[in-house]
């Protein structure tokens, strides 16, 4: 009889392999094998946050009792950010420092070569004027220079009904037009003026006329009822003008042209007047790096001011409402430079960019890479290139990087999957949290699920090979 010993043992460890076999494929093929990152849910995924401290600088104090003004501002012109402020959003009358909106909405139009006519409603305008008749013409661009330098009301008029009537396909010339029809272009102009600000970010400004004397129009609410409004603005969205003017809108180079001239002479088209304009705006000369300006004033306003200054890379706009009536007339002056002084002061470029650790995850069902089922599968994401921030920053204010990442992924991951984000937020020296930038965090590497080839292959190559 022959030895059967070796067959019973080859059909033992056939049975062992069997039983392993089944086990494993049992263990891994029903854990879950399919599904992606889990990003944002609630259940699992972990926050974390990442500073970059402040350097230690020494603040120097404004008050506002400091200040004439009834309500100021002063913003970074780059970004808008209100670096300070006294009621910056009480709303209230804003004068002639209106007339920065209605310049840069004209040279948003291209039509500074174009010939504009004034009508009757134009030549009634009150002082300060330029002294026009009905039908007498002028070439835009002299007429900005009018508005600009010495704030003339009937050129702000003549430019406004220019436009507006454009827009209202009003064909007739505007010495041939009665008042209601100016009346009516000129509103059309200060819909643009207002649909701009809105444009700009401000939040509490309606422009009634575009020379900024005192008016009230009824308009309809939200809920199509008729509410009264005053002609007005904020500290915060004259400033946000200002910044636009000076550093965003594509007719920005004009309008500092125009703002910064010293004198102009033009004529009207036919060549019988002839006019010369002065710049009003003396803070040209007091300071250095004084950018543009325009000042303002009538009885419900008080002496107005809306400027900016550069030094070097920082950009400021400053906004006074309400800075004195007669005989203050300087104080807008000494409060202007306190709020640039506080600003050159206080604030000053620095680069941020704060440290993020980022942890490695643990992928479930995942194939190991030395090809044991048993082995736990790890993946580092890795944040995406971020440049530093340079950002006007003051004392107390830092930098700092929220990561938000699930706690685990299920295989199969894809290279290139989302396991992440980073928020970088600028932390004021109030306290405000402002959004600055974000970036992703993504796996580089490509992980499989557990499949039947691949227990079966680990199988083989430790229960099968070898054995005879």
């Amino acid at each position: 009889m022959k030895n059967r010993k070796p067959f019973k043992n080859a059909v033992r460890r056939l049975g062992i392999v069997w039983v392993t076999v089944t086990g494993l494929l049992f263990s891994f093929l029903y854990l879950p094998v399919k599904g992606e990152a889990l990003v944002y849910s609630k259940e699992n995924f972990n926050r974390q946050i990442f500073r970059q401290l402040p350097e230690d600088t020494q603040n120097t104090e404004l008050s506002p009792t400091e200040l004439y003004a009834k309500a100021a501002v002063l913003l970074d012109g780059r970004t808008g950010r209100v670096l300070y402020e006294k009621d910056g959003k009480e709303k209230l009358s804003n004068a002639s420092t209106t007339k920065i909106m209605t310049c840069i909405l004209v040279l948003e139009q291209e039509c500074e070569e174009q010939i504009a006519e004034a009508s009757a409603y134009a030549g009634a305008q009150p002082k300060v004027h330029l002294g026009v008749r009905s039908g007498q013409q002028f070439l835009i661009k002299d007429l900005l220079y009018s508005l600009m330098l010495e704030s003339h009301n009937d050129a702000a008029v003549i430019l406004a009904e220019h436009i507006g009537a454009k827009a209202l396909n009003l064909t007739d010339s505007a010495g041939q037009r009665n008042t209601e029809e100016s009346k009516q272009a000129v509103a059309a102009f200060a819909k643009m003026m207002n649909e701009k600000a809105l444009e700009i970010g401000c939040e509490n400004t309606t422009f009634v006329t575009p020379n900024g004397l005192d008016a009230v129009q009824v308009m309809e609410n939200e809920k199509g009822e008729e509410t009264i409004v005053t002609h007005g603005t904020t500290a915060t969205d004259l400033a946000k003008i200002m910044a636009y003017c000076v550093t965003l809108s594509p007719k920005k180079e004009e309008f500092l042209e125009i703002t910064r001239t010293v004198d102009h002479s033009f004529s009207d088209i036919e060549g019988r007047g002839s006019y010369c304009c002065h710049n009003h705006n003396a803070f040209l000369g007091m300071m250095e790096g004084a950018l543009s300006g325009k000042t303002g004033f009538t009885n419900s306003a008080g002496y107005c001011y809306v400027g900016a200054l550069q030094r070097e890379d920082r950009i400021y706009t400053i906004a006074l409402l309400a800075c004195g009536w007669p005989n203050h007339k300087g104080w807008k002056w000494q409060d202007s430079r306190k709020l640039y002084n506080y600003g050159l002061e206080n604030y000053t470029y620095r680069e941020f960019l704060p440290e993020v650790s980022v942890q490695p995850l643990v992928v479930s069902g995942g194939q190991a890479f030395d090809g044991n089922p048993y082995h736990k599968v790890e993946v580092l994401p890795v944040l995406e290139e971020v440049d530093a921030m340079e950002i006007l920053s003051g004392t107390g204010e830092y930098m700092e990087a929220e990561l938000e990442s699930v706690d685990h992924l299920t295989a199969p991951v894809e290279e290139g999957t989302q396991t992440g984000v980073v928020t970088y937020y600028f932390v004021t020296n109030q306290g405000e949290r402002i959004p600055w930038k974000s970036a992703s965090v993504r796996v580089k590497e490509k992980v499989a699920g557990i499949d039947a080839e691949f227990v079966a292959r680990y199988v083989i190559e430790n229960f099968l090979v070898g054995n005879g």
